[in-house]
């Protein structure tokens, strides 16, 4: 086995505050003396004030202010509730001051029609499926991201198609005054005509019935979460899986469950935290990202026990100017690594790939992959007036960059998969658009050590 040590360090050294000292006018300490919120129709100033990072009766010094400002409408742009955000200050004739914080909220009840790929990734449908649009998911996901103005999040989603779904999800992220303990639940069953039944030559092979569902899938879970601090947040899950495919395809590959069983039955205990210290949740270019997660699965059947770790580091520098960078790490280690061949794909899913391998599936069951990207702020407008309640304003940035690539996997039962076991490296040049509701589309020219060459698509951010 081999592993992946990275360490990055960033040092800024800037002296200049200490010339011409004496000439700095002394810093006051003012009071917050009241906070006022206006143009939330729907949310509750509890959950504004909750973002905040600033409290009524805080002493803060003059000088300060600007920072505090941009903190919170930073802060308040994560949550993702607003479509415009203004934070203004009045003096007061005692010097203490005034926050006003003016907000225009955006669409919460969001019916996102569904057309996307079963396939992994745009790339693979347009050249290995050959743009069979039968492979298309359709449906709808009615999405509520303020509930109440509470934050409450209420999702109810219908898919036909490739792949047929029903699935229902709440979460309540406050339950108590404090606002730090809140709950959730889903439930969702899918069904498929046309399933993978195993890896050949790290590309998966499948199979399909016409008058029947060849997979099923049926789960539900319950969730807590803490979040103690602004960018900090717990979740403890509790969740059951139920997966049956048909005897074709446990006759065809006899460990894709256990003991060629057609049924794959589990309970999943995971633990997940996440400290996000970025400046923008959906597209960060500043500041430092962890998410760690801690797996146990018990197998009641067509499996045993499977214990994983997962970890993912981001840390994204502004050096000068408009230019950023970004270094981002993902990793897994998963015992014992004899499990089921439905529980061993590490590399080539839609968020877990090295770029420029988009057209391989990599099993195995410990992996890392770092990609490290190099960009410029070529555009950062808002269009207004558009004539859209919901959306007055289009924002557009884009961002053309350089970046690599590299990564490795560790699996013991490689068979004849090429990738397994070796280091994948790749490197090549982009352009990231992001834009209103968070829409992101990333387009990358890759060549990866195989030599091989072509242009991705993505959508999603990295």
């Amino acid at each position: 086995m081999r592993y992946l040590l990275l360490l990055f360090f960033a040092f800024g050294i800037s002296p200049a505050w200490c010339q011409h000292r004496e000439t700095q006018p002394a810093a006051t300490h003012i009071v917050i003396e009241e906070i006022n919120i206006s143009g939330n129709k729907k949310t509750r100033d509890a959950i504004i004030l909750r973002e905040l990072n600033i409290v009524k009766g805080q002493v803060v010094r003059s000088d300060s202010i600007p920072i505090y400002r941009k903190s919170d409408s930073l802060r308040l742009a994560t949550v993702g509730l607003f479509t415009h955000i203004h934070i203004s200050v009045d003096t007061l004739i005692s010097r203490n001051i005034i926050w006003n914080i003016h907000v225009k909220e955006r669409w919460f009840i969001i019916p996102e029609p569904t057309f996307q790929l079963a396939d992994r990734n745009f790339n693979v449908w347009w050249n290995e499926q050959n743009r069979d649009i039968r492979r298309a998911i359709i449906g709808v996901t009615v999405r509520h991201k303020n509930f109440r103005g509470n934050l409450e999040n209420l999702i109810a989603t219908v898919q036909v198609g490739y792949t047929r779904k029903f699935g229902l999800e709440y979460l309540k992220p406050y339950i108590d005054k404090q606002q730090k303990h809140g709950f959730g639940i889903a439930f969702a069953i899918a069904e498929s005509q046309e399933t993978f039944f195993t890896t050949d030559s790290n590309k998966f092979r499948f199979i399909k019935t016409k008058d029947q569902y060849i997979l099923r899938h049926y789960e539900g879970s319950v969730a807590y979460t803490y979040r103690p601090a602004y960018a900090s947040r717990h979740t403890l899950r509790l969740g059951y899986k139920h997966l049956n495919i048909e005897d074709t395809v446990a006759k065809l590959n006899s460990e894709y469950y256990k003991n060629g069983s057609s049924n794959l039955k589990m309970i999943e205990l995971s633990y997940r935290f996440e400290q996000n210290k970025t400046d923008n949740w959906n597209y960060p270019l500043r500041g430092t990202k962890i998410i760690g997660q801690l797996i146990s699965r018990f197998g009641i059947e067509g499996m045993n026990h499977q214990s994983f770790a997962t970890l993912e580091v981001g840390k994204f520098f502004n050096p000068a100017g408009k230019w950023y960078i970004s270094t981002i790490f993902r990793g897994r280690l998963s015992f014992p690594d004899e499990q089921p061949y439905a529980l061993r794909t590490a590399l080539g899913g839609k968020f877990d790939y090295v770029r420029g391998y988009e057209y391989y599936v990599i099993d195995g069951s410990h992996f890392g992959v770092l990609r490290i990207n190099f960009k410029r702020e070529l555009l950062n407008i808002t269009i207004g007036k558009v004539g859209f309640k919901y959306l007055p304003v289009i924002p557009i940035r884009i961002y053309p960059k350089l970046f690599a690539d590299a990564g490795y996997v560790h699996n013991q039962f490689s068979g004849n998969s090429f990738l397994n076991n070796k280091p994948l490296y790749a490197a090549g040049v982009g352009i990231d658009i992001f834009t209103f509701y968070d829409i992101k589309i990333r387009l990358e020219y890759t060549i990866n050590h195989l030599r091989q060459k072509d242009l991705f698509l993505h959508f999603h951010s990295e």
